[in-house]
């Protein structure tokens, strides 16, 4: 009689198990020291060999030579074991068995010594299925029980086991088995049973398993009927209704050449599958290839890939229509082709610049700010004299005509308009002691600027001449032309804001001059608008009753 494969190539022993190797070294230790708990919990995915290590535990605990890792195999005990039908070896099934009764009767064993082996050991399979009364009945037993007692716990979601339980057990987790070792697995197994294979066609059925051993081998079981005895790729992707590596590979090179009607009778192909098994095939055949080094599926083209093929599969949860989401899915791939590596995109660009050199081009300079050199400032200066052409007697120091410069620069950096203002109305004569002394000719637009725009005016001027430095003004002695500086409206500056020409020192000649510009400018403007009428508006009033507003004052840090 023949039998299936997950039971005729079931481990029997710790050497067997396949991909728990921590457990199995942790539990072979234990059983070799003579260290053993008394309750024991293995959780983790069907398939992963939970039940079969809780078997061969058991063996190894009743073996005539245990309690030993290796057990003789030929002892009574161990023979009686292997065909589960040991007396002292009792197998619970928690799904079917659930209640507080079924536990109570449980219990009622534990008090009667085992019949012919050292311990009796109770196996209580999916136990997270116990009602939360048959819980609180086992605690007490399970944590105190008799000494030739041993319970072996095994589950799939061990967080739907109370704390309590937790706490009573030592805890083995069991992991997801490696893809690579369940191949290795089935190739054993088909080499003993005389049957031809393509590597390809089992590492199909190894992902349609997803790490559990136990679906894997069913798997093959039904491949090697649908084959004819001989496991191919072919045969396989048809079975399990998936896509056929090669048709993936033509769809691929039909992307990367740009082939928009290939790729739709592809699509038109692919509507006799399920669009999310059709994207998980892509994404392992990316992930094959990428890891096998393909030239055509670089880091960067393969993270573009992936990306699309994420955004396609969140679209299959929102109800999309899946054939339209599979044609954007490889539009958008033919589209990520049109990429080049960044070494690429360099030899193109010096082949290009080599081929085409790029002509130099006339540098940009400002307007001229070289000053216009004012009378020296020792000198007085008469109230009211006639339209002249100031002569430079003294030139300034070169390296502070230089950070004028600089303070232009930065204004024109500023605001273009502001930068013309400053150019055109404002002359350098020297800086001394901190004191940057300066001539202005402004007229009555480039004068409201320049209040408005103090404060960045004297920052700047900070900057380029030291933190101490202070503006000196001295009044036009030449015919000012009118300026009419493009600017955006800019709102009038507040009371409370401090100027540049606050900051300014007028000696006693310069106070007593009418013609000064910018001794007119410290006139407070009549057009201001009084914050008192304001806040007696009717409209301010209701607001105030309505929001209850406080009051903030805003000081500027320049």
């Amino acid at each position: 009689m023949s039998q299936v494969l997950a039971l005729k190539y079931r481990p029997s022993t710790f050497d067997k198990l396949i991909g728990q190797e921590t457990i199995t070294q942790t539990l072979t230790m234990a059983l070799d020291q003579d260290r053993l708990s008394h309750a024991y919990l293995f959780s983790g995915l069907r398939g992963s060999g939970k039940t079969s290590t809780a078997r061969i535990f058991a063996k190894s605990l009743v073996c005539q030579n245990g309690p030993t890792s290796t057990p003789c195999e030929t002892c009574e005990n161990c023979i009686t074991a292997n065909e589960n039908r040991h007396i002292d070896i009792i197998e619970m099934d928690a799904a079917s068995s659930r209640k507080i009764d079924d536990i109570r009767t449980l219990i009622e064993q534990t008090k009667y010594k085992p019949n012919s082996a050292r311990y009796k050991i109770f196996i209580i399979d999916e136990v997270h299925m116990l009602t939360k009364e048959a819980f609180n009945a086992l605690l007490k037993t399970l944590e105190e029980p008799p000494e030739y007692v041993k319970f072996i716990l095994a589950t799939t979601d061990p967080m739907k086991l109370p704390p309590t339980i937790l706490s009573r057990t030592q805890h083995f987790r069991f992991k997801k088995i490696n893809a690579a070792e369940v191949v290795k697995h089935l190739s054993h197994i088909l080499n003993l049973e005389n049957i031809e294979y393509e590597t390809e066609a089992l590492s199909m059925l190894t992902r349609a398993g997803n790490g559990s051993l136990r679906d894997t081998l069913t798997l093959l079981d039904q491949s090697i009927i649908f084959s004819k005895n001989y496991v191919d790729a072919k045969s396989v992707a048809s079975m399990l209704g998936i896509l056929d590596p090669d048709f993936i590979n033509n769809l691929f090179n039909a992307i990367f050449k740009n082939e928009r009607e290939a790729v739709i009778s592809y699509i038109q192909e692919l509507e006799n599958y399920e669009s999310e098994v059709v994207i998980d095939e892509i994404i392992s055949f990316v992930k094959e290839r990428f890891f096998n080094k393909d030239a055509r599926f670089s880091t960067m083209l393969s993270d573009r890939f992936f990306r699309i093929l994420s955004e396609s599969k969140k679209m299959l949860f929102l109800n999309a229509d899946s054939t339209f989401v599979l044609t954007l899915l490889f539009f958008k791939m033919m589209e990520a082709t049109k990429i080049q590596d960044i070494d690429e995109m360099i030899d193109e660009l010096e082949t290009h610049i080599a081929a085409n050199p790029v002509p130099k081009q006339p540098q940009k300079e400002l307007p001229s700010t070289t000053p216009v050199a004012p009378t020296p400032t020792s000198k007085a200066i008469p109230a009211s004299p006639p339209p002249q052409t100031i002569h430079v007697e003294e030139k300034p120091a070169e390296n502070y005509t230089q950070n004028f410069t600089t303070l232009l620069e930065k204004l024109y950096d500023r605001n273009y308009a502001l930068g013309e203002c400053f150019k055109n109305s404002i002359e350098f004569v020297d800086f001394t002691a901190n004191n940057v002394q300066l001539i202005s000719c402004a007229n009555e637009e480039c004068k409201k600027m320049l209040r408005q725009s103090s404060g960045i005016i004297k920052h700047f001027v900070q900057e380029c001449f030291g933190f101490e430095a202070k503006i000196k003004m001295q009044p036009c002695n030449k015919t000012v032309e009118p300026i009419s500086p493009t600017q955006e409206e800019v709102p009038a500056a507040n009371e409370n804001r401090g100027s540049m020409i606050e900051e300014v020192e007028f000696n006693e000649e310069q106070k007593k001059s009418t013609d000064s510009c910018i001794a007119n400018q410290v006139v407070t403007s009549t057009n201001e608008i009084n914050s008192d009428d304001i806040m007696g508006h009717e409209f301010v009033k209701k607001a105030k009753e309505l929001f209850d507003p406080s009051k903030i004052i805003v000081k500027s840090k320049v």
